[in-house]
């Protein structure tokens, strides 16, 4: 998002707020966010990042079971100790996610700022069950000067729970970056890979017995496994049990460098996720010119629209891997002539390149300006 609409901007601060759990005794939390409070004005410091930005790393202290809404008063509260009580300098404040960011981006903004929140969270559910937490989200639509969600699916749902703000919420994409050619482009569907959490959600415990089964009737295949979470000892365990632990890598979490190279290093991304607001992983690996396995959880279906056969297979969601094994020999038995990454590669980026999305911020951001990219605004 920086990298994308950074270049139109005269000046971009990105406050980065980091939650730091705690799980010790309340006295000892509270010496902590003491010490803490009385540490940040010498430890905070500002650093250059993609195109131009200053990024401000801010540790949140806090505790397990906070609801969104407490969590987000935490950030917005530690955001104001960083800025002295001063309000945020920027006339234009973007904030990522409504809670906690857009929370912490209206308490802290100054009174005559334009304040824009875009949505991608694939818990809004759970953010919206909580009374105290569906509440503040109505707050933050309400007082925001704009509020985005990244696909249709997720502002459907915001809509209808918020149908009396439903006509504050548009439609602006993800952006992804479509500029890193792929070194050789992919001749077979042997070296599969996954790249996101590992959570029950994102279904990879179904990949990892679908991949078992394609393993035994092709050796040669492998599959990286990049990315952290609660199921990571478990799916290490299921790889060896199911006999393929020798062909499985697990990566651990990575930086967003690397997983586009794991990208252009693979010939197949599977993510077989059983709900998923938008999927920036999926478009990112069309952009790597990489094929795809999806399911039809939500986000994909609407993001690859018209192209769905172009750039690879797509699933239902199912709770068995067999679903995942059928979708898998589809495509290998079309593949190549069946797809024309070329095709998609060129249709994604007309919808969700960095151009396309940097102009759609623009023209909310910077209404005064006659440039259209912003460049005459602060």
């Amino acid at each position: 998002m920086v990298e994308a609409t950074a270049p139109g901007c005269d000046d971009v601060t990105v406050y980065h707020n980091e939650a730091w759990l705690m799980r010790q005794a309340p006295e000892v939390v509270a010496a902590a966010r003491e010490a803490h409070r009385r540490l940040l004005p010498v430890a905070l410091r500002d650093a250059p990042t993609v195109a131009g930005a200053r990024l401000v790393r801010l540790p949140v202290p806090t505790v397990p079971d906070y609801t969104f809404a407490e969590l987000a008063e935490q950030h917005a509260e530690w955001l104001r100790q960083a800025l002295d009580g001063e309000p945020i300098p920027a006339r234009v404040v973007h904030a990522h996610v409504g809670l906690r960011g857009g929370w912490t981006a209206l308490e802290n903004a100054r009174p005559d700022a334009r304040v824009f929140v875009t949505e991608h969270a694939s818990f809004i559910d759970k953010v919206l069950e909580q009374p105290d937490s569906f509440a503040m989200y109505e707050q933050v639509l309400e007082r925001c000067t704009g509020f985005f969600a990244v696909t249709d699916v997720l502002r459907d749902r915001l809509a209808e729970a918020f149908p009396s703000l439903a006509h504050k919420i548009e439609l602006i994409s993800n952006p992804i970056s479509f500029e890193e050619p792929r070194p050789r482009r992919v001749t077979e569907l042997r070296r599969w890979l996954y790249v996101g959490t590992l959570v029950e959600r994102k279904g990879v415990e179904l990949l990892l017995e679908a991949f078992a089964t394609c393993h035994a009737e092709d050796p040669e295949l492998t599959l990286t496994v990049a990315g952290q979470g609660v199921l990571a000892g478990r799916l290490a365990e299921s790889a060896a049990e199911l006999g393929v632990d020798h062909a499985v890598t697990f990566t651990g979490a990575v930086a967003p460098d690397e997983a586009a190279r794991l990208m252009r290093d693979h010939d197949l991304l599977v993510h077989v996720a059983r709900w998923e607001t938008f999927g920036v992983t999926i478009i990112e690996a069309v952009a790597a010119g990489l094929p795809v396995l999806v399911t039809r959880c939500g986000g994909p279906e609407r993001t690859l629209a018209g192209i769905e056969d172009a750039v690879g297979e797509m699933i239902d969601v199912e709770e068995n891997p067999e679903s995942i094994v059928a979708g898998y020999r589809r495509l290998r038995d079309r593949f190549p002539g069946g797809l024309d990454l070329a095709k998609g590669h060129r249709v994604l980026d007309e919808r969700f390149g960095y151009r396309t999305v940097a102009e759609a911020h623009y023209r909310h951001w910077f209404p005064e300006a006659r440039t259209g990219d912003g460049s005459d605004a602060a």
